[in-house]
């Protein structure tokens, strides 16, 4: 039942960030209605479009706000193929997200060294010292892999360092919603 919790909980939450980091890949409805209509708006020290090796970097204290939408890194690259993003790389100490999900939800909010996100593959992931958190639930790991088709979250930690482990922080207020929302279990 916890795992089946956790995995409904992480599913609510990755896709805003799996979306979010996509810069104008189309969204879904995990971000406010009006996020994708909004311009996106960019800040950083420098910028760089290379065309002929398909990318474009912001350097340096890069801002970036789409909506509801807010992401904050020390580097943000964008491959493209002709004018499609295929895949996205945010960088900081840490970089991080937030975005509001729905109205009158409170905003999604996830950080890593590394975010990275990999259109064709249609998966995010988050890499060293990886948090997200949502109403309250909180996970942490080395690293948090979401495949979007497949809608199966993966958290990992550095199996070498024994102080590196996957948390989850889960309100007992959740466990007690979660509980009469999905009835009794099930016999075996």
């Amino acid at each position: 039942m916890w795992r089946a919790f956790m995995r409904k909980r992480l599913e609510r939450l990755l896709p805003a960030l799996a979306l979010a980091i996509g810069l104008g890949i189309p969204t879904a409805t995990w971000a406010l209605p009006d996020d994708r209509e909004q311009p996106i708006r960019i800040e950083a020290d420098e910028a760089l479009r290379d065309e002929k090796q398909g990318f474009t970097r912001y350097q340096g204290n890069v801002r970036m706000d789409q909506g509801s939408l807010h992401i904050e890194a020390e580097q943000l690259t964008v491959y493209h193929d002709d004018k499609e993003a295929d895949r996205v790389l945010a960088t900081g100490n840490p970089a991080k997200l937030q975005q509001q999900p729905e109205v009158d939800k409170p905003p999604i909010k996830a950080s890593a060294d590394t975010i990275e996100y990999f259109k064709l593959e249609e998966r995010v992931q988050l890499r060293e010292n990886a948090y997200i958190e949502q109403d309250g639930s909180i996970v942490t790991g080395d690293s948090i892999d979401y495949l979007m088709n497949e809608q199966l979250v993966k958290a990992g930690s550095d199996k070498n360092s024994e102080s590196s482990r996957v948390k989850v922080i889960i309100p007992a207020g959740a466990l007690n919603q979660e509980e009469e929302t999905s009835g009794p279990p099930a016999s075996e």
